[in-house]
Formats: C-alpha cells, sequence, structure tokens
C-alpha cells in the first residue's frame, strides 16, 4: 500500500494486476487501484476533480483529468473517508501512476491534495531493485 497526507487528507492506494483482463501476447496489462480519501482535519471538503499522470516502463506518460472519481464528487467530513476503485490498462508490463485530487473548502478554497506515486507492477515482468 502506498500512503500521503495533504493538509490532513490522507489518501491510501492498493493496486492489484488483472490477469483476467490482461492479455501479455498482445501487449495489454491490466491494474485495478483502490484508494481510500480519509478527512483526518477539521474542516468539511469536497473533492472536485482528479488530474493523474500514468507512464508506462517505455516512459510513455498519459494525463487524465476531470472531474470528481468514479462519477462522484464525495463531500466528506472531518473523520469521514471515501473508497473507490478503478483502473487502467498499459502496453507494458510494469508502469507508475501519480496524481492529485482538487479539494474545494465549504468556503470556496481550492486546494490540492496529493495522491502518492504507486508502481504497477505484473507477475510477467522480473523483479528488479533499483
Amino acid at each position: 500500500m502506498y500512503s500521503e497526507i495533504t493538509r490532513s487528507i490522507k489518501v491510501v492506494v492498493k493496486p492489484y494486476y488483472l490477469e483476467d483482463q490482461s492479455s501479455p501476447a498482445e501487449n495489454r496489462y491490466v491494474w485495478a487501484y483502490h484508494v481510500r480519501i480519509e478527512n483526518q482535519g477539521g474542516e468539511t471538503v469536497q473533492l472536485r476533480r482528479r488530474h493523474w499522470q500514468i507512464t508506462d516502463a517505455m516512459g510513455r506518460l498519459q494525463e487524465v483529468r476531470g472531474p470528481g472519481v468514479v462519477g462522484e464528487q464525495p463531500v466528506l467530513a472531518p473523520g469521514q473517508s471515501f473508497e473507490y476503485t478503478s483502473g487502467t490498462p498499459l502496453a507494458t508490463s510494469s508502469g507508475i501512476m501519480v496524481g492529485s485530487y482538487e479539494m474545494e473548502t465549504p468556503n470556496g478554497e481550492c486546494f490540492a491534495v496529493a495522491v502518492p506515486a504507486f508502481s504497477l507492477d505484473s507477475p510477467h515482468e522480473p523483479r528488479r531493485l533499483n
């Protein structure tokens, strides 16, 4: 699991490889990632937008931006959390994702919450220590 806290908002990500949706012979590798967003602060926030940077093993970058996550813009009061699962395909057997969420407070202040970089590793890729 990967975890990061920005301004009392904790984001935890757990990626996993989807063997049944992947086809290494066709250079199609698919991952799901489960995200938990926890409001550990004292103010209510709403997740307005997401931004992802997805880089495959060849260094090709794909950026994804859009409103909310999985069709929702959850409101998190202090102590509340929101969880969702999404996924991404790659043409290589490994890659990395990193991102951010734009949060908004009730008074209209917006701020970015970091999503920790997380590794996408398939069982078809030999493990290497960097």
